[in-house]
């Protein structure tokens, strides 16, 4: 697996809240779920593009640019519950372990997977930060049959595994007022 380039230095693992924004920030694609809604109620889950900022200026809200025919989107218009897992190992910084290991950062955010008012101020900002690290996306179809549209994952919990023990519960309160 090629590792993706760090702009950060990995944070203190008593950090939680500081060590979650580094595993999303730093990604630019990860698994997304959702409910399916053809599978009868079964999880679904796809490789999905996303981004929570400018490159290396994340702000932890992941925002996605999907299109109505993707299975993603379709079953969060049914039905929003989704999760987004995130894993460390493809940034490198947790050396050459099994990206199972406890010291290897995992996170999962749940919420609700909502698509934005199209021209709305969140969606042109989602759009805006998207495009900032998928230049190609500013390509794809805004109107007719694909229809690309911002949606966002409005967090609810953020299960962050990244030490041995017990996995602690980051307060989504402190993760979306947290600066650098």
């Amino acid at each position: 697996m090629e590792k993706q380039s760090l702009s950060h230095n990995k944070p203190n693992p008593s950090d939680l809240t500081a060590s979650a924004h580094l595993l999303e920030s730093q990604h630019i694609w990860r698994v997304l779920n959702t409910i399916s809604s053809d599978l009868g109620g079964a999880p679904f889950g796809k490789v999905t593009s996303f981004s929570d900022g400018h490159p290396g200026d994340g702000y932890g809200v992941p925002y996605f640019y999907l299109t109505p025919l993707d299975p993603i989107a379709k079953n969060a218009l049914k039905d929003s519950r989704s999760s987004l897992a995130i894993s460390e190992l493809p940034l490198g910084t947790s050396g050459e372990i099994d990206p199972e290991n406890p010291t290897c950062g995992k996170m999962t955010l749940t919420g609700k997977l909502k698509k934005l008012e199209s021209g709305s101020g969140e969606a042109e900002l989602g759009r805006k930060y998207l495009f900032s690290k998928h230049p190609e996306m500013k390509d794809w179809p805004k109107d007719g049959y694909h229809g690309f549209q911002v949606f966002k994952l409005d967090i609810e919990d953020i299960y962050l595994l990244n030490w041995y023990g017990p996995a602690p519960k980051v307060p989504v309160e402190e993760y979306l007022k947290w600066k650098k």
